[in-house]
């Protein structure tokens, strides 16, 4: 089955450093398994995992400034 059949999001997760973390995926939970894939365990624990925003990629030039 094609991935275009099932919906991906954009997330904005909080971290600790105050920044934002952009993720993509099916849901919150799916986007921070992708994350997992690419960032070490370190990088990990600086994301809030249940502070998140969804956004549309419109929307996403207005967050730019946010991301760390």
């Amino acid at each position: 089955m094609s991935s275009f059949s099932n919906p991906h999001y954009m997330y904005l997760f909080d971290m600790k450093n105050g920044k934002k973390k952009l993720a993509y995926g099916q849901s919150p939970e799916d986007a921070l398994d992708i994350l997992r894939l690419r960032l070490s365990e370190e990088e990990m624990t600086q994301i809030e995992a249940g502070q998140y925003v969804k956004i549309s990629q419109r929307k996403l030039q207005e967050h730019v400034n946010e991301l760390g």
